[in-house]
């Protein structure tokens, strides 16, 4: 649920980590958010793992996805700001969140829930040879390809308490029906946070699995096919999972909050020492209760964090949060079985598991079952033609919300042509060849409406979008000013916002070589953010006119952003699709467009799609072009969506630029709006291989997909080549 759009932003409530509590916060925030309140997620990645299910993963009973809150998605449904990033500190005396290569983060309340971390990495030979159980993505992916493997498998988890127990028993389940050896190592003893009588069945169980248990065990190093311990026995071992040695993130130690064992102690309404300074989950400490590190206290915290952070900021009461003394444990046995503890009392058997995974699967549902975004219901009586105007969907942001290139050039036909003879006419390019004292230099603006919530990302995208055209035509970049439209905010959040832009913008600009001199602001009712620029030619520039046939059609970005982010905006894409997109998106093309620099005509694909701006191509240099879909480069997921209907709002115009090719799955994304695409060059068939390598090594995802042809100007697909 998006913020009223004609309420003024007043206050900045920053969330670090993506742990359980905050994933709740999130998805109650989504349903009933404070008005004025502005709010930022900060998480390592697109999502985040629900570790209850990990054993159940690693037995061979979840697929990989059905772990993951996607925090993208959840975000996008909470009207809230993503950062992807990890935290490295807080500033108290300046209110700031410290993350690597971006601006700080400005916060008036902020919660943290970043979990814990492990100190085995600092193990000999542990980096090198062994794996965290957590992150889970690491994990899966290494576990995955090990079951893969032929030789006998020799698995050791280190450490014994719940969390190892489970994972060993899992593994030994997913092993069954090989010549497998399952260990699992301990400096203490074993399972020593449950009861007498549920410790003695898993062990049982664990016996029966074959699992070899050794207690009182120092590892001392971690080889190529080895563990070393300290009283001189070898366990041979050639995959090392570790799910032991817990403690807090270094960086909690700099933030000036007091700490109880280096976790962020915690009063009743989960304020730290700072009271703008929230903390929950396993890196809080509860002061008053102190409670072992277990989900069932974090999943619980959520709802008063959430009252208690609203309190904050609208000067309300705050409620105390009572940790349970006691609570379920569910401890997964490997196979489709569990065991159950509270009180003391165990009970065992396939129906704790179906309880387990009753309870697990409810949880995670709670964010696969978001409300999709639509459109507000138009008053009862309404001029003939509104609803059409409207459409269906909500209006893409970038590229997507472009006005339609027919309807442009249109309008731009009715104007008289210029009569200054130090500009030189490039019909079709996006920017103009002045003449200044004896340089050549090009010029070109171009602004996009915010289509994700992160200023310093939209930031980035949009100023690789304007250096497009600039790098399009062989050009230097030079010269930028900016034009900024803010949302309305209160003066202080208006500051924060304009550093954060500013310096991403110029962050980008330095990089690419150019310097801003000026711009203007404004207010408004969204984020627009756009660039004049200006560049310097030391040859004749690059246009649309010089494509011969014969010539390698190179394309150095995937297609799919336009689709991508409708599907976004829509709810219906997957996190870790949208996190490659922008990635893709913010990728500068500086250098690609000097390795490109022989390239006998040159275009970036923008709104119009790669069939229109290809169109375009053709038609400025007289030729036909052969494209073959099979080699066209695709982002994650493009397909998927595209598949499945989803189109950005420019789609229909952009499909009437050329009717004739075919409509439908893959054949839609030639017409799909790209922010901030590729370049696309016609270079000389004999120099195409030695570019396109070039381009690959310097980090491009570039690739030959079609050929100029003898005219006429028409667009046509083939197979293969």
């Amino acid at each position: 649920m998006q913020q009223p759009p004609d309420l003024p932003l007043t206050h900045d409530l920053v969330l670090i980590g993506g742990g359980h509590t905050h994933a709740l916060f999130l998805r109650q925030w989504g349903m009933r958010p404070l008005p004025g309140a502005r709010v930022t997620l900060i998480a390592p990645g697109p999502t985040a793992a629900y570790s209850g299910m990990l054993p159940g993963f690693a037995a061979g009973h979840y697929a990989r996805d059905e772990l993951d809150i996607d925090l993208i998605r959840l975000a996008r449904f909470a009207g809230a700001r993503i950062v992807l990033g990890a935290a490295q500190g807080i500033d108290l005396n300046t209110r700031h969140v410290i993350l690597p290569d971006r601006p700080p983060i400005a916060f008036d309340v902020c919660s943290v829930d970043v979990g814990i971390t492990s100190d085995m990495p600092a193990l000999p030979g542990f980096a090198e040879h062994a794996m965290p159980a957590k992150p889970l993505g690491r994990f899966a992916a290494r576990w995955h390809a090990f079951l893969q493997r032929p030789e006998p498998p020799l698995v050791a988890v280190l450490g014994a308490g719940v969390a190892g127990a489970e994972l060993a028993m899992a593994m030994a389940y997913a092993l069954r029906d090989r010549d497998a050896k399952v260990t699992l190592i301990d400096r203490s003893d074993a399972l020593e946070t449950i009861g007498p009588g549920a410790r003695q069945r898993i062990l049982h169980h664990m016996q029966d699995l074959g699992i070899a248990v050794l207690t009182q065990c120092d590892v001392t190093a971690i080889t190529k096919r080895a563990i070393q311990l300290a009283d001189g026995r070898t366990v041979k071992a050639n995959f090392v999972a570790g799910a032991a040695g817990a403690r807090p993130h270094d960086w909690l130690a700099e933030t000036g909050l007091a700490l109880h064992n280096g976790f962020i102690s915690v009063n009743a309404a989960l304020q730290s020492s700072d009271p703008s300074v929230f903390a929950v989950g396993d890196c809080a400490h509860l002061t008053r209760s102190p409670r072992p590190k277990a989900g069932v206290y974090a999943v619980r915290q959520a709802p008063v964090l959430f009252d208690n952070i609203c309190a904050t900021l609208s000067d309300g009461a705050m409620r105390p949060y009572h940790a349970q003394t006691d609570y379920l444990k569910l401890i997964s046995l490997g196979g489709k079985s569990a065991l159950a503890e509270r009180f003391g009392i165990p009970l065992s058997g396939s129906m704790m598991w179906r309880w387990k995974d009753h309870i697990d699967r409810k949880f995670m549902n709670r964010f696969r079952d978001l409300p999709v975004m639509g459109l507000a219901d138009l008053p009862a009586v309404h001029t003939t033609g509104l609803a059409e105007a409207m459409g269906n969907k909500p209006m893409c942001g970038g590229c997507g919300a472009k006005v339609g290139k027919r309807a442009l050039d249109d309008v731009l036909a009715t104007l008289p042509t210029g009569r200054r003879d130090d500009i030189t006419p490039l019909p079709g390019d996006d920017a103009a060849l002045l003449h200044t004292g004896g340089a050549r230099q090009v010029m070109t603006s171009d602004h996009l409406r915010a289509m994700v919530e992160d200023p310093v990302v939209m930031t980035r995208i949009a100023a690789v979008h304007a250096l497009g055209d600039i790098w399009a035509m062989g050009a230097d970049p030079q010269a930028a000013t900016v034009t900024l439209i803010l949302p309305r905010l209160s003066e202080p959040m208006q500051q924060r916002m304009l550093l954060e832009i500013m310096q991403a913008a110029n962050s980008v600009m330095n990089d690419a070589g150019a310097q801003i001199v000026g711009g203007h602001t404004s207010v408004g009712s969204e984020l627009t953010i756009g660039f004049t620029l200006t560049g310097l030619c030391p040859k004749p520039p690059i246009t649309l006119a010089g494509g011969q046939p014969g010539d390698a059609l190179i394309l150095t970005k995937p297609l799919g952003s336009g689709v991508l982010m409708a599907a976004e905006m829509a709810g219906q894409a997957k996190g870790t699709w949208i996190a490659g997109a922008l990635e893709l998106m913010t990728q500068a093309q500086g250098m690609a467009s000097r390795l490109l620099g022989q390239a006998h005509a040159m275009t970036d694909i923008t709104g119009f799609g790669l069939a229109g701006h290809l169109q375009g191509l053709c038609a400025a240099s007289g030729t036909g072009a052969r494209l073959n879909p099979e080699a066209i480069p695709l982002m994650d997921g493009a397909l998927e969506m595209a598949r499945t209907g989803v189109r950005s709002t420019l789609f229909t115009a952009n499909r009437s630029l050329v009717p004739t090719l075919p409509e439908g799955g893959a054949a839609d994304l030639l017409f799909d709006p790209q922010t901030a695409g590729g370049l696309l060059a016609a270079v000389a068939a004999k120099d195409a291989d030695a570019t396109l390598k070039q381009l690959c090594a310097a980090g491009y995802p570039a690739a030959r997909i079609g050929e100029l042809t003898h005219g006429p100007v028409q667009l046509s697909l083939t197979t293969g080549g």
